[in-house]
């Protein structure tokens, strides 16, 4: 049997293939034949280019339809999908492409000559545009060159060990991360979720998430495809759309963010929710006052849920069953989850230590890193997460914290030492501290704490706009604070305990 994720999706599309697949926001219809064609043209179209084996399609566009074929193009003609959040800037852009040395580069148009630019000077051989301009011209269109291809595709064979996607997740140390998914990593994951989530064909999933992130891509658009349901696509997320679109779907999956501006419109209650069979959040911890004002409001439970880029989902909350608030459920089904201490031994229920998780889903390691590869795995196969946490007595797991430092704002993971790094380069600056506090909408805020040189003038304001130019928006501190010095420990570490009792 062929193993490519793609196979797997296709032999499970309804009967009915002139039956809607994705609606747009703005009333465009995609139907499953044409998603099965649109996708037999690109991959026809890549497979034309002459690529080797495992070639990785790095894509960084705007949210579509189109989009989504893109990536199903990419795995069905058995190369690994790159997918870049929308937000990166050109400094970060290049580190990915000389990374990982896509040999194509899909941007979106606007971004296509300075995106060309850096792709064709690290090697990368074909540049693409997916989008429209605003006069209707063009350059590189990726659906244009498709559209004079075959809109049929025999899909690549592929062992569930190939690759199928690499996703990148920052590093402690800065540098970032490529996190090896596999064909069987994402079609385990798939099935899993499919049987423990109850999803059906008839199941209509309102799709409000980004498509360059797991929760969008690997958990919402795959729990779509691999069931046969329709899914009404959003651009993005905007709380009175949801609101209004709620009554004509059943499953919602959405960042703690979004529960909370939802919470925020008077519009949103349990009329909205009428036909709604499950709420799903995760991608960042859900204040439990925001999981109890929602079931006041609905009369349902979110459901809550625990991944990572590098192992898609580990732990869930039952549909039938108790929801336990402030918990991220029980280990799922073939997904086994340990917690040990600094001595690598078990806790017991209630205590806190590392978690630890082993399974089909786990990826297959680092790009080009097999030294941190072997150093992020034990000896008996287990993936060390860096999460903290515990376990109750039934066996359901609380996120406590995490050892490397990550913040988690609005559901994208911000990593200090990145930003720090850059914070450090502004003229003016001796050393600075990145934190994250709580903060109602986001969930973590990121703020840095930073001490200037003696003859620096610096504000708050200076630091922010220096930042908005290097990094992602997302990155970039909502805060900035100054301190004359940062406080240590007695081995010179800074206290970042200490920093966010005082300014969170």
């Amino acid at each position: 049997m062929n193993a490519n994720l793609y196979a797997i999706f296709a032999a499970r599309f309804p009967a009915d293939r002139s039956a809607c697949c994705i609606e747009t926001h703005d009333g465009h219809y995609y139907s499953w034949s044409d998603m099965e064609r649109a996708s037999a043209k690109i991959a026809n179209l890549l497979a034309s280019l002459g690529l080797a084996p495992g070639a990785r399609v790095a894509v960084q566009v705007e949210k579509s339809p189109e989009a989504l074929i893109l990536y199903l193009a990419t795995i069905r003609a058995g190369l690994v999908y790159l997918p870049l959040n929308t937000a990166y800037r050109q400094a970060e852009i290049d580190y990915f492409l000389g990374d990982a040395e896509p040999a194509v580069m899909v941007c979106s148009p606007a971004n296509f000559g300075w995106v060309a630019q850096s792709a064709f000077k690290s090697g990368t051989k074909h540049v693409f545009t997916l989008g429209e301009f605003a006069n209707g011209r063009n350059s590189g269109s990726l659906l244009e060159r498709a559209a004079h291809q075959p809109d049929q595709f025999e899909t690549v064979a592929r062992s569930g060990d190939d690759l199928a996607a690499i996703l990148y997740t920052s590093g402690t140390t800065g540098r970032s991360k490529g996190a090896m998914l596999s064909h069987r990593n994402l079609s385990s994951n798939a099935e899993v979720l499919h049987r423990y989530w109850q999803w059906q064909q008839d199941d209509v999933l309102l799709h409000a998430l980004p498509l360059f992130h797991v929760h969008g891509l690997f958990v919402a658009s795959h729990g779509a495809l691999y069931s046969g349901s329709k899914m009404i696509f959003l651009p993005r997320f905007d709380a009175p759309q949801v609101t209004q679109l709620l009554a004509r779907s059943t499953v919602f999956m959405g960042v703690p963010t979004y529960y909370v501006r939802l919470l925020a419109d008077q519009r949103f209650g349990a009329e909205a929710c009428r036909n709604m069979r499950l709420f799903i959040s995760g991608s960042a911890p859900l204040l439990t006052e925001t999981f109890t004002e929602f079931q006041g409001r609905t009369g349902m439970t979110i459901l809550e849920r625990y991944g990572m880029s590098e192992t898609v989902m580990l732990t869930s909350n039952p549909v039938d069953g108790e929801r336990r608030g402030g918990t991220v459920g029980p280990a799922l089904p073939g997904v086994s989850v340990r917690i040990v201490d600094a001595g690598r031994n078990p806790c017991a229920a209630g205590e806190i230590g590392d978690i630890e998780v082993k399974g089909q889903n786990v990826f297959q390691g680092y790009w080009r890193m097999p030294e941190k590869t072997a150093e992020e795995f034990t000896a008996d196969g287990y993936f060390k997460t860096g999460d903290v946490g515990r376990f109750d007595q039934d066996g359901y797991l609380s996120i406590v914290g995490r050892s490397k430092d990550l913040i988690i704002s609005g559901g994208y993971n911000v990593y200090p030492k990145e930003i720090e790094s850059e914070i450090d380069d502004i003229e003016g600056v001796a050393e600075s501290a990145v934190i994250g506090v709580p903060h109602a909408d986001f969930g973590e805020a990121v703020n840095a704490v930073v001490v200037l040189r003696a003859d620096a003038r610096l504000t708050e304001n200076d630091v922010i706009q220096a930042l908005k130019a290097r990094i992602a928006n997302f990155k970039v501190p909502k805060r900035v604070h100054f301190v004359t010095e940062l406080p240590r420990n007695t081995m010179g570490k800074v206290q970042k305990n200490v920093l966010r009792e005082r300014f969170g």
